[in-house]
């Protein structure tokens, strides 16, 4: 029985190690300027990445692209080395703020580093070193494809009058903007389990019999709100369009009710999911055909055109990245640049 027993426990020993030695042999070799692997293990955790970022399994194919990918940037790397492109940590860091910012925005206040790791985490698949050195590989390949192909990424033309105009009448059907209002809003929550909706309700009859339909005793609530212990919250609700999507988030008997509102008028008492509400509609759009100088929707600083002309540039710099990316890649591909293990690929 012990002989046995080390027997089948030696079986496993050698099934672990050659599945380990498998994942450690060559997916790709990229030679530019050294020999430089990418192993069946780094091609898998890049597959395995983005599987769970778009939640389906790749196929063949697409992870054969993967690795495509995987060589080329290898490729750009080695060259931009070669010919001394290089990117700070300074740079580096620049890039992970712009993530911090756009945080700050959406919070309202500076994320904790838990809050920022979990950020990057679900955005990316990565820790925060990682995404650290992928963003600085990314910066070397930019740097490195503006400096060889600048004269194609500057050829762009930007959108003349006549070309946004044609564009508009070609999209005219789309430029509607639905029935919109801006409201203020005070909502007293209570918790998801209803453990607390008894308090929140006569905290919300107490106000709905404080304002009645009185604008002024609606503001003055709002601003009662700011106070410590006041068990409510109050402020600027923002544009809502009366459309599915926006019913959907709010809810029918909340999109009912507001529309049914004229600007100025304060809503009777609308029960959420979450709390009880009550409204006051500061601003109404009724629907509207836009033209080129019209506002894209109430409260943007942006016109049609604008937003017609920003688009039309935006895809014709997409489109000569995309051709000069394409003339770099196949120049560094040229000759005994890499070698790809077709066997070592296939799982």
């Amino acid at each position: 029985m012990k002989r046995l027993i080390i027997f089948v426990f030696s079986l496993f020993l050698s099934g672990a190690a050659a599945f380990a030695q498998s994942d450690l042999q060559p997916a790709a070799i990229v030679r530019l300027t050294r020999s430089e692997p990418i192993t069946v293990k780094q091609l898998k955790t890049e597959v395995d990445r983005l599987e769970k970022g778009s939640r389906r399994t790749l196929n063949e194919q697409e992870r054969r692209q993967v690795l495509d990918v995987m060589i080329n940037e290898k490729l750009a790397i080695q060259a931009a080395e070669r010919d001394r492109v290089t990117v700070s940590e300074g740079e580096v860091t620049q890039q992970v703020q712009e993530l911090r910012t756009g945080m700050i925005q959406t919070l309202g206040r500076q994320p904790t580093e838990e809050e920022f790791t979990m950020a990057v985490m679900n955005e990316t698949g990565l820790d925060v070193p990682s995404f650290r050195e992928q963003i600085r590989r990314q910066l070397i390949v930019q740097k490195y494809l503006m400096a060889q192909k600048k004269s194609i990424l500057e050829s762009f033309q930007v959108p003349t009058e006549e070309e946004i105009a044609n564009r508009y009448t070609l999209e005219k059907a789309q430029f509607v903007r639905p029935d919109t209002v801006r409201f203020s809003m005070i909502q007293v929550p209570f918790n998801a389990d209803g453990s607390d909706k008894s308090r929140a309700r006569e905290l919300a009859d107490r106000l709905t019999r404080d304002i009645g339909s009185n604008p002024t005793k609606f503001d003055e609530a709002v601003i009662r709100a700011q106070a410590q212990g006041s068990g409510y919250r109050a402020g600027d609700g923002g544009y809502l369009p009366r459309n599915m999507q926006a019913q959907q988030m709010v809810g029918q008997e909340f999109m009912d009710t507001v529309f049914a509102l004229r600007q100025g008028e304060v809503s009777k008492l609308i029960e959420g999911p979450r709390g009880f509400q009550i409204v006051k509609i500061t601003e109404k759009y009724e629907q509207k055909n836009l033209d080129l100088d019209d506002l894209v929707q109430p409260g943007s600083r942006i016109t049609v055109r604008e937003y017609i002309g920003n688009r039309m540039l935006q895809e014709r710099q997409q489109e000569v990245i995309e051709r000069a990316t394409a003339e770099l890649v196949t120049e560094l591909r040229r000759g005994n640049s890499f070698q790809v293990f077709e066997n070592n690929i296939r799982w």
